[in-house]
């Protein structure tokens, strides 16, 4: 390369040509590795692995799912890893353990008549069916111990589904009751006091009445009280009779577990079945992922609260941030006159922008529970303030939205200016010229214009919400929550307590107790919070598209 087309090569820019180029691939390999791995080591969960069978050189027996080799770093010598389960039946109450490869005497046998036994409790067990106890059901068919102890489950939950289910069902609707009378107790208790205070003339009719309701209330609370008692009894009476339907499982040592089949969520033989029986136990996973509640500390079950309570927030957000950041962002494009309160202001914002979202959690726990919701209880319930219960001023689902409403609303404003920016001011000048007034042409000219733009924002604002975790831990996000944060009845559930998504990935990778039987449930998790951030953004794009095609056909 001689010296001028040397000069022509820096004078052109193309060493920043290729940085920029370089810094796009490399951003793209890492979004790309990024989604792999989530990817990998997500979706392969639920595929039935086959249960393998290791006898070593002293006689011992491991039953379990072959997880991965390894070299250990104190001995240098190769490992492999088996998720056992049983931990019921463990002294550590471990489901994974690892076994020196010098000691396997010979290779992996495959089994085709063990067990995989998905529980309530204690996690899965690995082992062999030695007696079926089915003593107050229905007769259990199948020609296989398998078949007919899948028959015996589906029997024994069906009863239990008909006569426990609808006892709880009852109770709950007791609890409800009870709660609502204990409010009204707390009311009439309230009025009284505030009347005997008052000191006033006249009132001993009222005092009366209010002690004739008293007594009308505490006579149903004892009522609800006693039914539910009674309801309880029954229903241990019924649990008590189910429970004695079992099985007797064996593991690989010979050591048996009685398990009743209340306590048994599914079970599958993994080394005889096909690709078709494979699919669908896969897709039977995915939809109680969806569908169901967590169980077993939050590591096994379903995430269908932890969904419901993200994508919610994600709206009730949206809700809070879009307006305020909107009309924001108009006021001081388009009708603030620049000086230097206004160049202060989008300083504000702009700085407001890169502040840790955990100081947005502390304002939101200040301001918003302690602040309005402790308001609103003191001028709706002062009874209960009395008391000490705290309806609103409490962290919920509200409190947290309007938190991360207010963490985005600086993206949406600098993407409202932004868009507002880059009309050019001749279009304006046109509208006007045309008889239009301002409030017009910001109407029917400008937003219209400037609306993909205004999208954008809106989509940055929604992902950064979506993955945020620090505020929601101070406002009302939960490990376990029993109801869903919504309701018919007033205040419709939005001064409850909720699940999420990030919370649930920080929960159970950081504060599980087992780990390694953690970990599968963190990449499912990760992976459905990217589907869900991946889809809601998908449909914001593809209104920001029609909207730029639409609205850019219109301008020329």
């Amino acid at each position: 390369m001689n010296r001028d087309a040397s000069k022509g090569f820096w004078r052109q820019g193309e060493p920043f040509v290729w940085a920029t180029g370089t810094a796009l691939s490399i951003t793209l390999i890492i979004m790309a590795i990024l989604l792999v791995v989530v990817m990998v080591n997500g979706l392969g969960v639920f595929w039935p692995k086959s249960v393998a069978e290791a006898t070593f050189n002293d006689g011992a027996v491991a039953l379990g799912e072959f997880q991965k080799d390894s070299k250990n770093n104190e001995t240098g010598e190769e490992e492999f890893q088996f998720k056992t389960a049983n931990r019921d039946l463990d002294p550590q109450m471990q489901d994974f353990h690892w076994y020196y490869r010098k000691n396997l005497k010979g290779e992996f046998r495959y089994p085709t008549d063990v067990i995989v036994m998905e529980r309530m409790e204690n996690g899965n067990f690995i082992g062999y069916i030695k007696e079926i106890k089915a003593v107050n059901v229905e007769s259990i068919k199948g020609e296989t111990d398998a078949s007919r102890l899948r028959d015996a489950i589906a029997k024994t939950h069906a009863r239990y589904e008909s006569e426990v289910g609808t006892i709880l069902d009852k109770t709950s609707g007791l609890a409800d009751d009870l709660q609502n009378i204990r409010y009204a107790i707390l009311k009439v208790k309230y009025d009284s006091e505030q009347i005997q205070l008052g000191k006033r003339s006249g009132v001993q009719a009222e005092l009366d009445r209010l002690g004739a309701e008293m007594k009308k209330l505490v006579a149903e609370e004892e009522r609800i009280k006693e039914t539910s008692d009674e309801l309880v009894k029954e229903q241990e009476l019924y649990e008590s009779a189910l429970r004695k339907n079992s099985v007797i499982m064996a593991d690989s040592a010979g050591r048996t577990k009685e398990i009743p089949l209340v306590d048994i969520v599914r079970i599958y033989q993994p080394n005889n079945m096909g690709y078709p029986a494979k699919v669908w136990h896969y897709i039977s996973k995915v939809f109680e992922l969806l569908t169901a509640d967590p169980r077993e500390s939050n590591t096994e079950g379903g995430l269908f609260p932890a969904i419901f309570g993200t994508i919610m927030l994600i709206f009730l957000m949206a809700f809070t941030s879009f307006p305020l950041g909107v009309m924001a962002g108009i006021y001081l494009r388009e009708y603030a006159k620049d000086g230097v309160m206004v160049r202060l202001v989008r300083i504000a914002v702009n700085n407001l922008a890169g502040i840790p979202s955990i100081v947005y959690g502390i304002f939101g726990l200040g301001f918003f529970v302690y602040q309005v919701g402790g308001t609103l209880d003191s001028w709706i319930y002062p009874e209960r303030v009395a008391a000490g219960v705290s309806t609103f001023g409490t962290g919920g689902i509200i409190w947290a939205s309007m938190t991360l409403g207010l963490l985005t609303v600086p993206v949406v404003i600098v993407s409202v200016e932004e868009a507002l920016g880059a009309i050019p001011m001749g279009v304006r000048e046109g509208s006007l010229a045309l008889g239009a007034t301002k409030f017009q042409t910001l109407v029917r000219v400008l937003l219209p214009m400037a609306s993909p733009g205004i999208m954008t924002g809106f989509i940055l604002a929604m992902a950064r919400a979506a993955g945020e975790v620090a505020p929601l831990m101070i406002t009302g996000v939960v490990k376990l929550a029993p109801t869903l944060p919504i309701d018919w009845k007033f205040p419709f559930g939005f001064d409850r307590k909720f699940m999420h998504l990030g919370f649930h990935i920080y929960d159970i990778g950081f504060q599980s107790p087992n780990v390694e039987a953690a970990k599968p449930m963190v990449y499912i998790t990760t992976l459905l919070l990217l589907l869900i951030v991946l889809a809601m953004t998908s449909v914001a794009i593809v209104l920001r598209n029609k909207m730029r095609k639409r609205y850019q056909i219109r301008s020329i």
